[in-house]
């Protein structure tokens, strides 16, 4: 089975809570220049995190259970995906409790084995189509459809949709978060019940709120080799989050996706002292990739310079946090486009993410990026 572990050394939890004990102290205390949005110290909030709250955070990872339990096959087809031929299945588990759905794709005669995995992490906050999903992979693949078992999960109190039907995953929403436990549940499906898998070669391509889940399942699972991001959302203690969050505190909301949620969740109450800044910086750093980027693997960072839903700002900070931790080719690669949007048809994005992929095709090539 493939559970989250962890790659750096455990600290005492003592120590991370006595920090958050003096955040949360200092909740209703202000200096001179902080600066205060209705009634919330935004300074305080956003203050860089400790490495006490990142490693209590990562000790708080490595106690989740995400095995999957009462596993069920509640769909299937045999389709024709860029004239490669597949078994596509629906598969129900539950893990830590809450039913979850997810979709499994299996080239025809493959032997057992033989095949990597390949995670797709969506994007928004609608859930997974996998109907319109199986349509984009001959694009994001090519002739090497045939190549991977692919997976998509959905996420929690999500649907997804297959052939008309649509199966909603239960529990209330967590994204960035819980969504990591989904996937890596569905990884764990994978390794249990699908024979042409080869579970020691695993590549994950996520899409904005896909790719924040993406890289943090690969900070949380060292048996995830590549990670594709596209445009993802890399530290929510940065300037684009603060902005939004100002903006939430005086009763505007952009359009972005589990800004509700945000904003229900952790915004409000902390506004109406329901919540206090202890609370909620351990939610902002377990979404926040950055502070656990010496366990990505190797890596492929794709962001338009105009991007207007998630700016190209946050590429450039898990930019620079992975060349301070002296990361770069071949196993780190980032391109910025200049003037590309949030989509991923960034001019080469696709070829680009074919070659990273290819990597774990090939247990030699793999193996080579480190030699």
């Amino acid at each position: 089975m493939i559970t989250a572990r962890r790659r750096t050394n455990r600290c005492s939890l003592s120590v991370a809570a006595a920090t958050l004990l003096v955040l949360s102290a200092c909740d209703d205390a202000t200096g001179p220049e902080d600066h205060i949005v209705e009634g919330v110290n935004l300074t305080l909030l956003f203050a860089e995190p400790s490495q006490a709250e990142i490693d209590a955070v990562a000790d708080e990872w490595s106690s989740r259970d995400v095995s999957a339990q009462d596993y069920q096959v509640v769909a299937s087809a045999d389709l024709n995906v860029g004239e490669v031929d597949v078994q596509v299945r629906v598969v129900s588990h539950t893990v830590d409790g809450v039913v979850h759905y997810g979709a499994i794709m299996v080239p025809a005669g493959a032997q057992p084995g033989s095949l990597p995995v390949l995670v797709y992490a969506h994007g928004g906050d609608g859930g997974v189509n996998i109907d319109e999903t199986l349509g984009l992979l001959p694009l994001l693949l090519a002739s090497d459809v045939q190549s991977f078992v692919f997976v998509a999960p959905s996420f929690r109190a999500e649907p997804l949709v297959f052939e008309g039907m649509t199966y909603l995953s239960g529990g209330p929403p967590s994204p960035w978060d819980r969504d990591v436990d989904d996937a890596l549940a569905m990884l764990n499906v994978v390794a249990a019940t699908v024979p042409e898998a080869d579970a020691e070669r695993i590549g994950v391509v996520g899409f904005s709120r896909g790719a924040c889940v993406g890289l943090l399942m690969a900070e949380r699972q060292p048996q995830i080799d590549v990670v594709v991001e596209f445009f993802g959302p890399t530290d929510f203690f940065g300037p684009f989050v603060q902005e939004v969050v100002e903006e939430a505190l005086r009763g505007s909301l952009r359009d972005l996706p589990a800004l509700e949620f945000l904003n229900d969740q952790f915004i409000q109450p902390l506004k109406n002292g329901v919540l206090t800044i202890g609370d909620v910086r351990p939610e902002l750093i377990r979404r926040s990739p950055v502070y656990f980027a010496e366990r990505l693997p190797q890596l492929q960072v794709h962001h338009g310079t105009a991007d207007e839903t998630v700016p190209v700002g946050e590429a450039q900070r898990l930019i620079d946090v992975m060349v301070l931790l002296g990361r770069g080719e071949p196993d780190f690669e980032w391109y910025l486009y200049e003037g590309g949007g949030h989509s991923p048809l960034l001019p080469g994005a696709i070829d680009r993410t074919r070659a990273f992929l290819s990597r774990i095709v090939s247990p030699m090539l793999l193996a080579a990026v480190y030699h």
